[in-house]
C-alpha cells in the first residue's frame, strides 16, 4: 500500500476526478471516528461540510455495517445518491428471509454468551453485531462467540474492531453493492475508503483501472491499493477531490 496523500500520488487522485466517478465511503471509522459507545457516533463538523460539497460534484454513497435507517440519520442533510446498511445487504438485498433467519439467531447466542456482561448483540434486522468493547475477559469472549456461532447453521463470520459481524451465509457483501451501486448510477469508475475488515470485501475486487481502494490505518496484508494514515486524514482527501473537481480543466 501506498500514501494516497503523498505528493507522487496527486496524478492518481486527479485521474479519477478527472472521470465519471462514484465515490463511496465507510461510515465509522472513516467517516466518524471510532467511539467506545457506538450510539454516540458522529461525523466531525467539518467532514460533514465536506461531504456535502462532495456530494454536489461527485455521486456519493455511504457503505457501512449499520443498518441502514441508522446511517441515514446520522448523515441526514447530506446528498448521498445511496445509504447502503447491513454491510452490502440493504437496500437490495434484503429479505424477510433474511430477516427471519437472524432473528432465530438471537436466543442462542443470547444464552451462549450471558456469561459475559460486557457483550452486546446488537439486532440489525438482516445481521448481528456482537461488541465485546466493555467486556473484560476479550480472549474468552471471542472463543465462546466462534463456538456459539458452529450452532446457527450457514453464516459468515467478519471480525472488527472489538466487534463480530454474524452474517447470513451467501448474503450480499461490501464489494457487491459497491458493484451494485456503479451499475445503477451509471458510474466509469468508483473510489472506495473504509477500514475495517468487511471493506476488505471492496479491496479485494479486481481493479483493472476502475477501482480506487483506500484504506483508513496502514495494515500489512490488506488489499487496499492506498491508505491514509489516521481518521482525520479522510478531510484531506474529501478537500483534495473537491479541489481536483472544481478546478477548471
Amino acid at each position: 500500500m501506498r500514501c494516497i496523500l503523498s505528493p507522487r500520488e496527486r496524478e492518481i487522485l486527479a485521474k479519477f476526478a478527472a472521470s465519471n466517478t462514484l465515490v463511496a465511503l465507510d461510515f465509522d471509522g472513516t467517516l466518524a471516528p471510532i467511539v467506545r459507545d457506538r450510539e454516540r457516533a458522529a461525523i466531525r463538523q467539518s467532514t460533514r461540510k465536506l461531504l456535502a460539497l462532495l456530494a454536489r460534484l461527485y455521486p456519493c454513497v455511504a457503505i457501512s455495517g449499520r443498518s441502514r435507517n441508522d446511517v441515514r440519520r446520522r448523515l441526514r442533510g447530506i446528498a448521498l445518491r445511496e445509504v447502503i446498511g447491513n454491510h452490502g445487504i440493504e437496500p437490495w438485498g434484503a429479505s424477510r428471509t433474511l430477516e427471519r433467519t437472524v432473528r432465530r439467531w438471537l436466543p442462542l447466542l443470547k444464552r451462549k454468551l450471558r456469561q459475559f456482561p460486557g457483550v452486546a448483540i446488537e439486532n440489525k434486522r438482516f445481521s448481528l453485531a456482537i461488541h465485546y468493547r466493555s467486556e473484560s475477559r476479550k480472549r474468552e469472549a471471542r472463543a465462546a462467540m466462534a463456538e456459539a456461532a458452529k450452532e446457527l447453521g450457514p453464516v459468515r463470520l467478519v471480525g472488527g474492531k472489538q466487534v463480530l459481524n454474524v452474517l447470513p451465509a451467501g448474503a450480499p457483501d461490501k464489494g457487491i453493492a459497491l458493484e451494485q451501486a456503479l451499475r445503477k448510477l451509471r458510474c466509469a469508475k468508483a473510489i472506495y475508503i473504509g477500514d475495517d475488515d468487511t471493506d476488505e470485501d471492496v479491496f479485494a475486487l479486481p481493479g483493472r483501472g476502475w477501482l480506487l481502494t483506500i484504506r483508513v490505518g496502514f495494515r500489512r496484508g490488506s488489499l487496499a491499493g492506498y491508505y491514509i494514515r489516521t481518521q482525520r486524514e479522510i478531510d484531506r482527501v474529501i478537500r483534495k477531490l473537491i479541489e481536483l473537481r472544481a478546478r477548471p480543466a
